[in-house]
C-alpha cells in the first residue's frame, strides 16, 4: 500500500459538510479578503477547507484541529485534492492562552461553537483579536439562540442531544457570543440567515 493510499484510508467524512458548503462558500466569497493568509479553527475532517480553497485559489488556507484524528484527516483530503494554497494542517485549541499562529488576514470558525465548552468560544475572541487587523473578518457558522429562546424546535432538540453529550454544550445566545466579541474588540456581528436554522456571523476587527 502507497503512502498515498495510507493517508486517504485517514480521511473523515461528515454528511452535513456536503449540504452546507456551498452556502457558506456564498458568503465567504462576500467576506473574504482578496489575497493572503486564512485560519480555519476547528477544522473537524478537513472537507470544507478543501472546498473553499478549491474555489478560492487567490487564498492560502490554514486549517487548524484539536484533534490529532482531525488533523490527520485535514492533510489526509489536503494532499488528496492535490491543491497548493492549503498548508498543513497544525494542531491548536481554540481555548489555549495563546495560538501557534499570529498576522492572519481571516479566521473561519465553522460548527465549534456549540460543540465545546464556551471557554473555546472566549479564547476564540481573545486570540482572534491578536492575529486579525483592523477591518479583518472573524466568520462564524452554526446554530445560535436569539433573544434567549431557540429559533427552530430542531434547535431545541439539537440543543437538548448536546447537552446530553456533554453538559458543557450547547448552542449559545448570538448576543452573548457578540459582547464577548465587543469586549475583544470587535464590531457588531453582521448576520446572515442560512439553510436549516443555522446563521453566518461575520465580526470585524476594529
Amino acid at each position: 500500500m502507497t503512502d498515498q493510499s495510507l493517508l486517504n484510508d485517514q480521511r473523515l467524512y461528515y454528511p452535513a459538510t456536503a449540504r452546507n458548503r456551498d452556502p457558506i462558500l456564498a458568503v465567504l466569497r462576500a467576506n473574504l479578503p482578496p489575497r493572503d493568509l486564512v485560519l480555519e479553527i476547528a477544522s473537524g475532517s478537513g472537507e470544507h477547507v478543501v472546498h473553499f480553497a478549491e474555489a478560492l485559489p487567490h487564498l492560502d488556507f490554514q486549517p487548524s484541529d484539536p484533534s490529532i484524528e482531525a488533523v490527520r484527516s485535514i492533510d489526509a483530503w489536503r494532499q488528496s485534492a492535490g491543491l497548493a494554497n492549503i498548508r498543513p494542517a497544525i494542531t491548536l485549541d481554540a481555548a489555549a492562552a495563546s495560538w501557534p499562529v499570529e498576522n492572519v488576514d481571516a479566521i473561519l470558525c465553522i460548527n465549534m461553537i456549540h460543540i465545546s465548552p464556551w471557554q473555546a468560544t472566549e479564547g476564540l475572541m481573545r486570540n482572534a483579536a491578536a492575529c486579525l487587523s483592523p477591518g479583518a473578518p472573524l466568520y462564524l457558522y452554526g446554530p445560535y439562540k436569539r433573544g434567549g429562546r431557540h429559533t427552530a424546535p430542531s434547535n431545541a432538540d439539537f440543543d437538548a442531544s448536546l447537552k446530553a453529550r456533554d453538559p458543557a454544550w450547547g448552542l449559545r445566545d448570538l448576543e452573548a457570543v457578540a459582547a464577548l466579541a465587543a469586549d475583544a474588540g470587535f464590531s457588531a456581528p453582521a448576520v446572515t440567515e442560512m439553510p436549516a436554522n443555522n446563521l453566518s456571523v461575520v465580526f470585524r476587527r476594529i
